[in-house]
């Protein structure tokens, strides 16, 4: 998978963006290799837009460098390639052929037409085309679009073309494209909005040039380009009007606690407007609204009393304490962990759908939550929503919902569901901004309990999180631990991450928790999100972990009574898990063999495949020792575990393979990589294992087996 050759090479990209890279490059894994190495890592990881036109590489230069076109198709090429949205009758205006003849004529293989829009055949070639098109060119191309769209009376494209077509600063067109762009980002189109933004600011002076600024900020925020828009913001401080400095801070707020992982220092009282204007004070109360649930997310509990003590200032200002003062309160308790924070909403897709469906779920009913969150998304005109205003159509809000729904669907216990639907947002959203990481956190954790380690997806997010997110690796190594029947270094791991101070997220993601006990058998306790019987779970593990011999019986059956009324199957099986381990530890098997059975068909019911194996090795290790089966022994299986501790799970699976035998061709094909990267895995491999060759490697493997 090329996520995966990408992150061995140093250039790892998030999700969403590679798959808007393979949208541009056609797919071609080795353009879109080559493209990469020339984005910077902000780039790469979303939070700074996409270079438009991409770079010309090698391999684009190749694919088109002997393609010729005459004066009238070059044009042609190039008004599509500056074009905002590709309709094709305003091509075919500005070409004067009609669509059949430009399919007869030599440029029509390069042109795809459809539902009244045209688009490039190989998206590659607008990018060659731009870059081999002189700029005055170009200028031409786009003053003869904005001429088209104006007898059209498109607002929005003419004022696009007429900006680009300008040489030199153009004021006049920077009022109204800011004004558009504004319409466009509310209308859910942050990047378009930015583009439009961005070329405004070019041309504006004075006030109009910050409102450009403005619009240019919140526009990169709700896209999820946070160092774009703390870059706009910045360039309205200090000096900028205090009304747009203030319009400004919550974006600004929220694209920092995005870039660097948490919020910035601030007394909110320094920020406090100079005048008495309620929209002065209404954006100054939006901002510390902003603040309050980012200190939240990120576990700041003193950063959120102080931000909601200004936002009850400034909500009581200006007569907003029911639309968002007190769901904003409710909201920024529930997700630093509170339970009891009553039944207060707002409107809207956070305050109201998404602060509806996690009271549903904490109230003990996911699947309520779930519809609420699913009547938000059916396409239907949502409420505007007081702590968002014109970002209820954003990516960075929809992929909020997009992670509480898999959180919401790893509570009810569909794992494999789960799994997918992050897969599905990730290629569009940036899922790894929300509630300080939590999507990577699911990430990680569905990869382990799917695959039984961290795939490329999960890898890819990780590396696209802020210097300053914390994720509990830990917890990850110990399930992966657990995972491989390696129990003891699993509770090991977990304990020193409990020794560690138990970093989590607030909301609730399946861990070992019954392994994190301390001295007197108890777990160690922490404000947390999750419906009732997750919690009900949790607790009957740790009952069966802590039970002596003198109360295993009573307590075995009392668990078993109530592990009956779970209705996640996820939760219920690893309970089942539990009960079995308990019984193989006493040496009933039978009964063991009972609830491991329940657990396997469980694990497998809700797609948790991962541990749906490591049970069905217990089984097999339960037979065998009673004789019935013998299961397959790895031959360096000695080794293995040994080389785990020092190589990646890939790099363990290139050395196992070249210790075997195996060409690097062969490795390659068996696992769906380049010889290329094969090459790199073997390097780090002998750099760790210090050999030098392959001879010394298989020497060293069998060796290292003898002995241990």
């Amino acid at each position: 998978m090329l996520l995966d050759e990408l992150l061995e090479l140093d250039l790892g990209c998030v999700p969403h963006v590679l798959a808007r890279l393979a949208a541009e490059l056609d797919g071609d894994s080795p353009t879109i290799r080559e493209v990469a190495e020339r984005l910077s890592a902000d780039q790469r990881h979303g939070r700074l837009p996409l270079p438009s036109p991409l770079p010309l590489v090698p391999s684009i230069v190749r694919r088109f460098d002997a393609t010729q076109f005459d004066d009238r198709d070059r044009e042609l090429l190039t008004a599509l390639s500056v074009c905002l949205d590709g309709g094709l009758d305003a091509l075919l205006e500005f070409d004067g052929r009609s669509a059949a003849a430009i399919a007869a004529a030599p440029v029509g293989e390069h042109i795809r037409v459809h539902a009244g829009h045209s688009r490039f055949a190989d998206p590659r070639l607008s990018i060659w085309i731009r870059a081999t098109t002189g700029t005055a060119a170009i200028a031409g191309v786009h003053e003869r679009l904005s001429a088209i769209f104006r007898r059209r009376g498109d607002r929005v494209s003419e004022g696009w073309h007429r900006a680009r077509a300008s040489l030199e600063a153009a004021p006049e067109t920077a009022v109204e494209l800011t004004v558009i762009a504004r319409q466009v980002s509310e209308a859910g189109h942050p990047e378009r909005a930015l583009l439009l933004a961005r070329e405004a600011a070019e041309h504006a002076v004075g006030g109009a040039r910050e409102e450009a600024h403005l619009v240019a900020g919140a526009s990169a925020v709700g896209a999820g380009f946070a160092a774009e828009a703390v870059a706009w913001f910045g360039g309205l401080y200090p000096h900028a009007a205090e009304r747009r400095r203030l319009q400004a801070l919550g974006g600004l707020f929220v694209a920092q606690a995005f870039e660097q992982g948490s919020v910035p220092e601030v007394d909110p009282r320094v920020l406090r407007p100079c005048t008495d204007d309620s929209d002065d004070w209404c954006h100054w109360t939006r901002a510390a609204a902003l603040a309050a649930v980012l200190c939240a997310e990120r576990g700041d509990r003193r950063g959120m009393r102080v931000w909601l003590d200004a936002v009850r200032e400034g909500a009581t200002r200006i007569g907003a304490e029911h639309e968002l003062r007190d769901p904003v309160v409710a909201l920024s308790w529930l997700i630093a962990g509170e339970r009891d924070i009553g039944a207060t909403v707002g409107s809207g897709p956070v305050t109201g759908g998404m602060l509806r469906a996690l009271q549903a779920a904490m109230g003990g009913d996911v699947d309520l939550g779930l519809r609420l969150l699913a009547s938000g998304g059916s396409g239907m005109p949502a409420d505007a929503d007081p702590f968002v205003p014109g970002f209820e159509h954003s990516p960075v809000v929809q992929a909020y919902r997009a992670v509480v729904e898999v959180l919401l669907l790893v509570w009810r216990g569909d794992i494999g569901l789960a799994r997918d639907r992050l897969i599905q947002a990730a290629l569009v959203l940036p899922v790894s901004l929300p509630l300080a990481g939590l999507g990577v956190v699911l990430a990680r954790r569905l990869d382990l309990a799917v695959l039984g380690e961290l795939g490329p997806y999960a890898r890819s997010l990780t590396e696209g999180l802020p210097a300053g997110a914390r994720i509990d690796r830990l917890v990850d190594r110990g399930i992966q631990s657990f995972l491989a029947g390696s129990f003891d270094d699993a509770a090991a791991t977990i304990r020193l991450w409990a020794d560690l101070g138990s970093a989590r997220t607030t909301m609730t993601v399946p861990a070992l928790d019954e392994l994190a006990l301390d001295p007197d058998g108890r777990s160690t306790p922490a404000p947390s999100i999750e419906p009732p019987e997750i919690a009900l779970a949790q607790s009957l593990r740790v009952r069966l972990a802590t039970a002596g011999d003198g109360r295993w019986r009573s307590e075995c059956i009392e668990v078993r009574e109530e592990a009956r009324t779970l209705r996640s199957p996820f939760a219920r099986a690893r309970v089942e898990t539990m009960l079995g381990t308990q019984y193989a530890i006493r040496d009933d098997h039978p009964s063991a063999r009972i609830h491991l059975e329940h657990a396997e068909r469980l694990f497998e019911l809700c797609g948790a495949t991962a541990w749906a194996r490591t049970i069905r090795g217990r089984l097999d290790r339960l037979d065998a020792k009673e004789g019935s089966i013998v299961p397959t022994v790895d031959p360096l299986a000695a080794c293995r575990a040994a080389w785990s501790l020092q190589l990646t799970a890939r790099e363990l699976e290139v050395a196992m393979y070249a210790v075997g035998g195996a060409a690097n061709r062969d490795i390659a094909e068996m696992l769906n990589f380049s010889v290329r990267t094969v090459e790199v895995h073997l390097g780090r491999v002998f750099a760790k294992l210090d050999v030098r060759s392959r001879v010394e490697l298989t020497v060293l493997a069998h060796r290292t087996d003898h002995h241990l």
